[in-house]
């Protein structure tokens, strides 16, 4: 599956993403890539109502799904005009702000503010749960990515410092060390949020997958960021067995393939990581990784990762 460039509205933070002009360029522009043989898209932050509704329209005629990290368009407005998935979660819904304009993207400030007084439990947020479950809207977890936000989190591991440029490390230690240094930082309490309504959104029958992204500060590594995710989400309640099949199996579910990959099954194509421990008893395991068979070759992990040691971050 190629997803083609991001689908961003005016407002975009760098400049090589293109600002779509309105509906009539939504739909030319997914039209294009789809043609040149693209089978997803990403909505983005600042695209509006009219600009999304034209782009899902566009890629569901090519059978192309479409997901979106939004901040202009709520959760709910995005499910009804009939999105495919949401990246991140409750903690960037943006639709129970109280100062919030039509096709707007407000601070995030001002969104962390507003679901600090709310609780996942309450009417609100389970109403839009309900209306996501419903229309069959898949969410993508990243709690990894929340995390760095609340102080003294997560916790400090040589070896994802090792893999940082010297240059890229020293940024990261100054912000968190300064996000340490908050004394009634919000994102603990947030952070719980998230996974309650990921778990909540579970429970309801939605189709929970999880992922990396690498924004925040530096402190969400690929790799690394997967393996944190799969402990958080044991520490939201899921049960490992639930983890590895939120990351494997739901995946391949909503991309449709199921049957060729997802699961360890005869006939099926697989890619295998050999951890040392039992993963089933303890998510820590995870980052004992051993062993990596992919397309039927065996990697070493300690080799891959001397061979890029202080690189992330390196332009």
């Amino acid at each position: 599956r190629v997803t083609g460039p991001y689908l961003e509205g005016a407002g975009a933070y760098t400049p090589n993403m293109h600002e779509l002009t309105g509906p009539a360029d939504a739909t030319r522009t997914v039209n294009y890539w789809a043609a040149e043989g693209f089978h997803t898209f990403k909505a983005y932050m600042h695209i509006t109502r009219g600009e999304l509704a034209a782009a899902i329209a566009a890629a569901h005629a090519h059978h192309a799904t479409i997901t979106g990290h939004l901040c202009a368009v709520g959760f709910q407005e995005a499910a009804r005009l009939g999105i495919d998935d949401l990246e991140h979660g409750l903690l960037i819904d943006t639709e129970f702000d109280p100062g919030k304009r039509p096709d707007v993207c407000p601070p995030q400030a001002e969104t962390a503010r507003t679901l600090s007084g709310m609780h996942v439990s309450g009417a609100r947020i389970q109403r839009t749960l309900q209306v996501l479950v419903r229309r069959h809207v898949a969410l993508t977890s990243t709690l990894p990515v929340f995390e760095t936000f609340a102080p003294h989190r997560p916790p400090l591991e040589s070896r994802v410092l090792l893999a940082m440029s010297p240059e890229a490390q020293v940024a990261y230690l100054a912000v968190r060390r300064r996000i340490g240094e908050q004394t009634h930082s919000p994102w603990p309490a947030l952070l719980r949020k998230e996974m309650e309504f990921e778990r909540d959104f579970v429970r309801m029958g939605g189709l929970l997958m999880a992922g990396e992204d690498p924004t925040g500060y530096g402190g969400d590594l690929a790799g690394f960021g997967d393996q944190r995710e799969m402990e958080l989400l044991v520490q939201a309640g899921f049960s490992p067995a639930q983890a590895v099949q939120i990351y494997s199996e739901n995946g391949a579910r909503f991309l449709g393939m199921a049957q060729r990959i997802g699961t360890l099954a005869p006939g099926k194509a697989a890619d295998v990581v050999v951890v040392r421990g039992n993963l089933g008893r303890d998510i820590a395991a995870i980052e004992q990784v051993q062993l990596v068979f992919k397309d039927g070759l065996g990697y070493s992990p300690a080799k891959l990762l001397a061979s890029v040691q202080g690189t992330v971050g390196r332009y």
